[in-house]
């Protein structure tokens, strides 16, 4: 029943799942090099006493494995399961009174309270105490990696209408005025954009509400993707195990009143300034664009203040344990909302949004049974149409009553089972000049791409060559060829320059025919280094998905264009170079590297992380 960050991070330490550094440590990227190596050795949640410049203790890693989230959410994370069931199937309840007594306490704690003060009021400052924290040497300025945001819709004093979000803010740098300005970058499909749109159309201001801390109930319900009519602070104050305390106050957003810290302000409606770049979750750097800004009016803090961090970055990162937990909770949900869709899962190796997983059901005219994709397509469609899962880019979805066994988190396994039944000439579909995630920039544009929808039903009709011929040829320039799994290899090509090597590669794959020993493969994919992608099924992951665009970076041997669906009789091919216009991978400061390393040689309770 958390209130403070202080007291989370004081239970952790007394069940030794947290470690108190009192070295002073740098916010200028050290505490982000220590948080990746503590997370990557699955250590605790880490206390940073001293930070140089700094007025406030640090903690990161609050978050780092999901036996220690459980182990945080352990008096209140069953029974919001519980609730969900319920909801799913009453009659399971009915079949457990003594739980159906919880029903009614769960029910009064997701009812956010109005207070007129709260503890995150009692002290104020300026935004420049606050700690500023740069996770990577090309950021362009402190970022808050754990902010809670809150709106609301301007015509509405309801807090069930609250939007509580977790967006980018930038505290610094760029043409942000110092003490007075702050970033506030929200992605497309986000809550907070309709609150804003709304605040427009009507000409009415829009404050909104930046809070640090508190609860750790709030920091999961920010990234929670509920419905839009269903308030963030419903599904926190069941997860708290209290209700919510919100302090409402004239021309402010709703403050949560238990958090750390503090920033209100008034969301500018005449000006977008330049916002990042910022290591993103994708594992690049975000591009700077020009985003919304939040005129800051005043920065509080409430007595023992600690400030929660994190890092951003290539996955997996500890925001990979909110993506667990998020699946615990809404996994039983996806059959009741995506009806004959069984389970979906957005890949955290591939970016989490470039890449999701289906097992869905060719449930009608069973008397026709065929190979071909019927309700599966159905199926993909609605799942493209539902809140974040329509920022996916590739959607892989196969018939469950084929594969009754397939484990969607057996990555593997999964794409076994889709090159053993997919048709390249039938079972590609193709969304061309859509919108895509904000933060991938294989496409053309900000927001801007294509989909991908792979649809695989029937038997297995498909070998999967396990091993490369001694004697396979490549085209001039492609070398160096690696098997991922088998049915899958990655070649080497010459650097990607401009559109004439996206014309090369076209005529390239219309020349080789089906006949070529490529086809021995079912999926070739082109890469700038194929041995890191064969190192690794995260590698593999992470760069093929990242790195293409469907609708240009995806070829077939012996491809043909049939009223205009794209299918090909041969290998499936997808260009995973590196383009001119992607963002930059996120590379860590070798003297900062060096720097962690010597901490590591002196030894200590953190050394061992390191």
């Amino acid at each position: 029943m958390y209130r403070s960050t202080r007291q989370v991070i004081d239970d952790l330490l007394r069940h030794g799942k947290a470690i108190q550094v009192d070295d002073e440590v740098d916010p200028h990227l050290e505490i982000a090099e220590i948080q990746r190596r503590v997370y990557q050795n699955r250590g605790p949640a880490v206390l940073f006493t001293r930070v140089k410049t700094c007025h406030f203790p640090v903690a990161c890693n609050i978050f780092g494995t999901l036996d220690q989230a459980r182990f945080i959410f352990r008096n209140t994370f069953d029974s919001v399961k519980a609730a969900i069931r319920w909801k799913l199937h009453p009659q399971e309840a009915l079949r457990s009174p003594r739980q159906l007594l919880k029903a009614p306490a769960i029910a009064w704690r997701m009812q956010p309270k109005r207070w007129t003060s709260g503890p995150v009021l009692e002290n104020e400052c300026f935004l420049s105490r606050l700690p500023h924290i740069k996770c990577w040497p090309n950021d362009g300025g402190s970022f808050i990696t754990l902010p809670q945001v809150l709106s609301q819709p301007p015509s509405s004093s309801s807090l069930l209408q609250c939007n509580l979000g977790m967006y980018r803010i930038q505290l610094d740098g760029n043409q942000y005025v110092p003490e007075r300005e702050c970033g506030l970058h929200y992605q497309i499909h986000r809550g907070i954009g309709v609150h804003h749109a709304q605040a427009i159309r009507a000409h009415q201001p829009f404050p909104v509400t930046i809070t640090v801390g508190g609860s750790p109930a709030m920091t999961l319900a920010a990234v929670m993707p509920l419905p839009e009519n269903l308030s963030e602070l419903v599904f926190a104050g069941a997860l708290a195990g209290h209700r919510i305390p919100i302090v409402c106050q004239r021309g402010l957003a709703p403050i949560y009143a238990d958090a750390d810290f503090c920033i209100t302000g008034l969301v500018d409606h005449e000006r977008l300034k330049p916002e990042g770049p910022f290591g993103d979750h994708l594992g690049y750097y975000a591009k700077i664009h020009d985003f919304p800004l939040l005129n800051v009016f005043k920065v509080f803090y409430r007595d023992g203040a600690v400030w929660p961090m994190t890092v951003v970055g290539r996955p997996p990162q500890e925001d990979t344990t909110f993506g667990q937990l998020i699946h615990e909770l809404t996994g039983p949900i996806i059959p009741t909302v995506l009806p004959g869709v069984r389970e979906v899962h957005a890949v955290d190796a591939a970016g989490v949004h470039p890449l999701l997983l289906a097992i869905g059901s060719e449930r009608y005219t069973p008397y026709q049974r065929s190979c071909r994709p019927q309700e599966l397509l159905t199926q993909a469609h609605a799942i493209l149409g539902q809140g974040q899962l329509s920022l996916a880019k590739y959607l892989m979805i196969v018939d469950g009553t084929d594969a009754l066994t397939l484990d969607i988190h057996d990555i593997r396994s999964f794409l076994a089972c889709v090159l053993m039944r997919a048709d390249w000439q039938r079972d590609l579909h193709f969304h061309t000049k859509t919108t895509i995630d904000t933060l991938d920039y294989s496409g053309d544009g900000l927001n801007a791409g294509s989909k991908l929808v792979i649809a695989a039903a029937g038997p297995a009709r498909f070998e999967l060559s396990d091993s490369i011929p001694a004697d396979l040829t490549l085209p001039d320039g492609w070398k160096n060829p690696r098997l991922i799994q088998p049915g899958v290899l990655a070649v080497e090509a010459p650097a990607f320059r401009d559109r004439r090597d996206q014309l090369f590669t076209q005529s390239l794959c219309d020349s080789l025919g089906s006949q070529h020993p490529l086809n021995n493969f079912r999926l070739v994919v082109i890469v700038d280094d194929s041995d890191f992608v064969a190192h690794s099924l995260n590698n593999f992951l992470w760069v093929v998905f990242t790195r293409s665009n469907p609708a240009c970076d995806v070829y077939g041997l012996d491809a043909n264009m049939v009223d205009k669906h794209f299918g090909c009789r041969g290998s499936l091919v997808i260009d995973a170079r590196i383009k001119p216009h992607h963002a930059a991978p996120l590379v860590e400061d070798p003297a900062v590297t060096a720097k962690v390393d010597q901490r590591a040689a002196r030894g200590g309770p953190l050394a061992k992380f390191l």
